[in-house]
């Protein structure tokens, strides 16, 4: 087997070497594509314990928004920095757990397409069926040679299984999670969304989602990222993080918090200040400049530090009493579905 390799899967490589026996690597599963064997790795640092907290990354899920898996292994980066010398990281990762799986497509990452090799938009191929009015781009099963083919009825891919195999077993057992999914293709604006992506009905951690936003408001009021479910942009068909939470709550209805949360980089942007880039692939998806890019490489750490704390601490927006958590519902549904 011809072993092919780019950029992204060359330095994420390279960052499992440097870290070594500090984290659990595992292989999840194998791509073949055409002559080529493409790995997807899932990256696990901190306790083995099921009772503690746990934050995952995702990146690459569609392959031509690989500034997401950019940030991630940028990110990454900097941890295996940190665990040289802070002490207090180190204590963190006793109390928590780190999961990274920053590549889940690297075919597409490898072709530079959204689908992986047989033309499936993984965020379209969960079995979840979206209530209300989507459309051609809320996932099809017409062609797989039209985009956001959702794939055969019935049948997930290996990449969406793979993901769902590494969430289900490193963070939905977790009595506190949260899974950041990085994007990028969509307005000039950076989004953070929450469920659902699949229907317009608030979904049961409303006030919890909520409290954590006004936490994030008032310890960063000059932040630039619009927080509002999925729903609010477009409804779609086979959302891989409304099936995992969904499952989640069918396991663990009474206990536990899960928060699936997707980035979304506002990547339009880049392309208004440079409007030729839209003829090149990856213009629309991608800051193409090397100062633009860096920026988006350091942008997001406040957002991802401030994750982290609130598992660590979650008493502000988890454990809510009977009237806070009322008051909580009550903003929501004012803020995000009036």
């Amino acid at each position: 087997m011809v072993k092919t390799i780019f950029a992204e899967l060359a330095q994420l490589e390279a960052l499992i070497a440097q870290l070594g026996e500090r984290a659990r690597t595992e292989v999840v599963r194998r791509i073949q594509y055409q002559q080529h064997s493409f790995p997807i790795y899932s990256i696990v640092m901190g306790s083995a314990r099921e009772d503690v907290p746990v934050l995952a990354m995702v990146g690459g899920v569609h392959g031509l928004e690989k500034i997401g898996s950019e940030v991630i292994l940028s990110y990454l980066q900097t941890i295996v920095q940190l665990l040289d010398w802070d002490e207090e990281f180190a204590g963190r990762l006793e109390r928590s757990r780190l999961v990274f799986i920053p590549v889940v497509n690297p075919v597409g990452v490898f072709r530079g397409t959204r689908s992986n090799g047989n033309g499936v938009d993984l965020m379209r191929n969960a079995p979840i069926e979206g209530k209300g009015n989507t459309k051609l781009y809320s996932g099809h099963r017409v062609s797989s040679r039209l985009p956001w083919y959702r794939g055969a009825m019935g049948q997930m891919e290996v990449e969406a299984l793979a993901l769902c195999q590494v969430v289900q077993k490193y963070v939905c057992n977790a009595p506190l999670s949260i899974a950041l999914d990085l994007h990028s293709g969509f307005g000039i604006q950076d989004r953070l969304w929450f469920p659902y992506a699949s229907s317009k009905v608030p979904f049961p951690g409303i006030a919890e989602a909520h409290a954590l936003k006004h936490s994030f408001d008032t310890c960063y009021p000059n932040h630039f990222y619009k927080i509002e479910p999925m729903s609010h942009e477009y409804v779609i068909n086979g959302d891989l993080w409304d099936y995992l939470y969904d499952g989640f709550m069918q396991s663990n209805p009474r206990q536990g918090h899960f928060l699936p949360l997707t980035l979304e980089m506002g990547s339009w942007l880049w392309l208004r200040k440079s409007p030729l880039h839209l003829f090149q692939r990856h213009g629309l998806f991608h800051p193409l400049l090397p100062h633009r890019q860096q920026r988006i490489l350091r942008r997001h750490f406040t957002l991802f530090d401030f994750l982290y704390r609130s598992l660590l601490y979650p008493k502000k927006w988890t454990q809510l009493d009977e009237m806070e958590l009322t008051r909580h519902k009550q903003q929501a549904l004012r803020l995000w579905y009036a």
